[in-house]
């Protein structure tokens, strides 16, 4: 079991792994090529973008041919995508080679969550998922750090070497995995649209995606608009700021380990209203401006985080538990449409705002305030 929640934990957090690590290059990045951030933010967008893309097409092929052949595919697309991404010379290429990777690191997310409902029983799944959130929280912690140091003592090229020697692992482990997913469809390859009108015509479903995915919205604008704030507007240096940006992730991880530990008592549907209640709450204090400096954005997007954290495993569990079959469409569906929303809010916040966290937390309240009006009929729905 513990080699499971390790392998899901890396394949899932694939998508902070491949964004925090080079979180600390941007600022170099826009004095290297002399570009403005929105144009070097188009590596983290446009690999959410691609990502998202490529997350509806791994579902289904994961519930025709099995997980383990599109899951490895992907994989090896995204190690070769690594080594291409530390060879770019400029920010086309860069740009390219980050639409490959994500191409390859849809597999891996997508995928995992599938390998979860296979393997394990609900009221076990929604435990061993608030696990893997806690340890998910420690690739935000642990990566801008890592990339810090790369910066420090080495050259960026080395952080996306080391992000394709975290594909090696990840192949490795799904090489020696055994399938999970037995029962497989080999209908026509045209029915692979098949599934996708079941998930959407699922009303349970997608109302529970649609709250969750609101979360997305200041999570996503932190991390591409972060290193901006923390190593621009308040003049951090690239070691305080992976500081400031892991503290943050260490509250996630907090929400996580809270909702692991004591979600069976609290209750999942309490635990969602917590956490979009949170979002507001955070907003609010962001937006008074009552705390100055680095901690005026730090203290209220931590707690943000924590909610965030607090809420999130149980509503993917709810979400996966409205779906008797198609379970890795439903997955790549659930995931796409959270990173879709968090791809339109890192191109948003990348614009020239003349105070970025007072966006910030006004993203977070309107979206803490929707998730919240949309969260009490489909409450109601699932009764």
């Amino acid at each position: 079991m513990i080699r499971l929640i390790l392998l899901l934990s890396l394949l899932a957090a694939f998508p902070p792994l491949s964004t925090d690590m080079y979180l600390p290059a941007i600022p170099y990045f826009t004095k290297l090529w002399h570009l403005p951030l929105s144009v070097v933010n188009l590596t983290l967008v446009l690999f959410f973008v691609t990502y998202c893309v490529f997350l509806l097409i791994y579902g289904p092929l994961s519930d025709r041919f099995g997980r383990k052949p599109p899951l490895l595919t992907g994989i090896a697309i995204y190690m070769v995508a690594s080594v291409l991404c530390a060879m770019a010379t400029s920010i086309s290429l860069l740009i390219g080679a980050r639409i490959l990777q994500a191409a390859g690191a849809a597999a891996a997310s997508s995928i995992s969550l599938a390998i979860a409902k296979d393997r394990l029983p609900s009221k076990q799944r929604q435990v061993v998922l608030g696990y893997i959130a806690v340890i998910m929280a420690l690739a935000p912690m642990v990566s801008p750090m890592i990339g810090s140091l790369i910066m420090t003592w080495f050259t960026w090229p080395w952080i996306f070497m080391v992000q394709g020697l975290m594909g090696l692992i990840a192949f490795t482990g799904v090489f020696l995995m055994k399938e999970s997913h037995t029962d497989r469809t080999w209908s026509p390859f045209s029915a692979i649209l098949a599934p996708y009108g079941r998930v959407l015509a699922n009303r349970r479903f997608l109302g529970v995606v649609a709250c969750t995915s609101m979360i997305g919205l200041p999570h996503f604008a932190f991390i591409a608009g972060s290193s901006s704030m923390y190593i621009q507007d308040f003049h951090l240096n690239e070691n305080t700021f992976a500081l400031f940006f892991g503290s943050n992730a260490l509250c996630l991880m907090a929400g996580s380990m809270l909702c692991a530990r004591f979600g069976h008592r609290i209750g999942a549907q309490r635990m969602m209203t917590l956490g979009y209640l949170g979002m507001i709450l955070g907003g609010l204090a962001m937006f008074s401006g009552l705390i100055h400096g680095p901690l005026g954005l730090a203290i209220p997007m931590g707690f943000i985080s924590f909610t965030g954290g607090l809420s999130r495993p149980p509503s993917n569990n709810m979400a996966l538990e409205q779906v008797p079959q198609d379970s890795g469409t439903a997955s790549s569906t659930m995931v796409c449409c959270y990173f879709i929303v968090g791809a339109l809010s890192m191109a948003a916040v990348s614009l020239e705002w003349p105070d970025k966290v007072r966006y910030l937390s006004i993203l977070a309240m309107v979206s803490g305030a929707v998730s919240l009006a949309l969260w009490h009929p489909v409450k109601k729905s699932l009764a």
